[in-house]
């Protein structure tokens, strides 16, 4: 698998294939995402089953563009700057570095984790070489900084409401999918009056501000305080995501730890 890009290859290959919609594959890949969060890969197949019909369109304009064309020779594997914390932590405190070094080493995460749950999903495929690979990776591995950037954590609730965010960003149906049918899941298995559903349209919402993070420069806002970074991004607080934690917790649940409830 390529690990780096260079602007010296061709943005499209043309042996890549249109996908096609597939919502009983999506169906199933994500019964067997319930029963285990942490299976990545399985997300990577709902993709694949409801696919980003503008992705094609999207990644060969940016790829052509100026921005593009410096991003991918100043960045070509993103997950080798982000797993590099002794490098980020050298940035100033308050920065995006930082918070992104103690998420993801409170969290045990790393960018190259991601990469190889992407890897089981791969395995057997085609390998393409062109530069829209980099685009597809860029679209992957900016996952954990949503995270960050918008405040909603791992749990469940924060995962889906993250998804419906990034819809806005790159509208794979698969996004919305998966956003709203975990939230119908943790509505039926946890009785409360938490605005679950709410939580997660407000994240799509919110992500219809903020510019597509994957075709920004990471490497430049790496650096900056985290709060002018989500100023720069246009990413304000979400409200009905932790006013559903605190309705959990004042009934006793760890939103965390939803299977326990």
């Amino acid at each position: 698998m390529i690990t780096t890009f260079s602007p010296e290859l061709p943005i499209w290959d043309d042996r890549r294939k249109a996908l096609k919609t597939r919502p009983r594959k999506a169906l199933k890949h994500f019964r067997e995402l319930l029963k285990d969060k942490e299976r990545t890969d399985q997300v990577f197949f709902i993709f694949e089953a409801l696919p980003w019909r503008g992705l094609r369109k999207a990644g060969t304009r940016y790829l052509a563009s100026p921005v593009g064309k410096a991003n991918i020779a100043r960045e070509p594997f993103l997950p080798t700057i982000l797993d590099d914390h002794v490098a980020l932590r050298r940035t100033p405190p308050g920065s995006l570095a930082h918070a992104y070094c103690d998420f993801m080493e409170r969290e045990g995460l790393s960018a190259q984790g991601l990469v190889d749950e992407f890897a089981k999903f791969a395995h057997g495929k085609p390998k393409f070489q062109d530069q829209f690979s980099w685009y597809l990776h860029r679209l992957r591995d900016c996952h954990d900084l949503l995270h960050i950037l918008t405040g909603y954590g791992r749990d469940s609730l924060g995962e889906a409401c993250v998804l419906a965010f990034t819809y806005s960003q790159q509208p794979s149906p698969g996004h919305l999918f998966i956003g709203y049918m975990a939230a119908l899941n943790m509505k039926k298995t946890v009785k409360s009056d938490a605005p679950l559903l709410r939580a997660v349209r407000e994240g799509q919402r919110l992500g219809k501000a903020c510019p597509r993070l994957c075709e920004q420069s990471i490497t430049e806002l790496l650096p900056l305080p985290l709060d002018e970074v989500r100023r720069r991004l246009n990413i304000t607080p979400p409200k009905h995501y932790h006013h559903a934690h605190q309705i959990w917790r004042a009934k006793g649940i760890d939103p965390y730890d939803l299977m326990a409830a």
